[in-house]
């Protein structure tokens, strides 16, 4: 539907690769209350969002794969889904993806809720929605959430789970080479394409912000050679329990909660 009005919601849900492979959030036990909805925004008309109710009642718009398609930028992509949210009244935002591994120690469907994060990507630099803030990301991940996330895991994960993590943020399309994974590797703990910008523009608009990220492979050069069959497997078999680890997330979360992330945001000095 495209040019529908913007529904009330207070959860979203930035969908990745880690749940590209099920229906989210039909198949985990969402109840999609309206799907394909386009919205139009300063950016240009949105890609479809998804209105649903999680099992516990809670209301959340998703998107798929983070807004990006083909001819839009990921910059124009990113203000057009954070103009919807702020329009929205989101406050809490989880999103997922599946990444590489940069840590040796950290193998194919670990899970890792990333606590930091270093930005390396070169164009995406979409305007702030909301403006006049001066963004802290001294602690880019709000604790509540992630726990809530790592709490979830725990009981539903086919891999080992870890509560914390430094995710390193490249433009890709293409993966890196295996001098670039050696220059990355002492700034963090696995490499992906999604975290930004959308850990600061989730502050920008005074939403929480946690992410679930699914290893799906080794970075070029790290313990093996990553093989496409695995990779393939994974995102396959992977999916419908990265959803449900979401949903159970959501619903465990006290809306009543208090977190310090509304603190990282201020008045610009500028």
């Amino acid at each position: 539907m495209s040019g529908a009005a913007i529904p009330d919601a207070a959860w979203a849900v930035i969908g990745g690769s880690g749940t590209r492979g099920c229906s989210f959030p039909a198949d985990a036990g969402g109840k999609v209350i309206e799907g394909g909805l386009v919205f139009k925004t300063p950016a240009g008309d949105s890609s479809p969002f998804t209105l649903f109710d999680t099992p516990g009642g809670k209301r959340c718009l998703t998107v798929p794969l983070h807004g990006w398609r083909q001819g839009v930028s990921r910059g124009e992509a990113s203000r057009q889904v954070f103009h919807v949210l702020a329009q929205a009244g989101v406050r809490r935002i989880v999103s997922e993806a599946g990444v590489g591994s940069l840590n040796p120690l950290l193998d194919p469907r670990d899970l890792v809720i990333p606590d930091d994060f270093v930005d390396l990507t070169t164009h995406r630099d979409p305007e702030p929605v909301a403006s006049g803030n001066l963004l802290i990301m001294r602690k880019p991940v709000c604790a509540v959430l992630a726990a809530s996330l790592t709490g979830a895991a725990a009981g539903e994960a086919r891999g080992r789970v870890f509560g914390r993590g430094t995710c390193v943020v490249t433009e890709g399309p293409r993966f890196e080479s295996r001098a670039e994974i050696r220059m990355m590797q002492p700034y963090g703990d696995v490499i992906g394409q999604s975290m930004c910008p959308e850990v600061w523009m989730a502050r920008d608009i005074g939403a929480c912000y946690a992410a679930l990220y699914l290893v799906v492979n080794y970075a070029e050069g790290v313990v093996e050679d990553w093989d496409h069959d695995l990779l393939s497997e994974i995102f396959a078999e992977d999916a419908l329990t990265q959803a449900r680890i979401i949903l159970k997330a959501i619903d465990a979360v006290d809306d009543g909660y208090g977190c310090a992330c509304s603190d990282m945001r201020k008045p610009t000095l500028l």
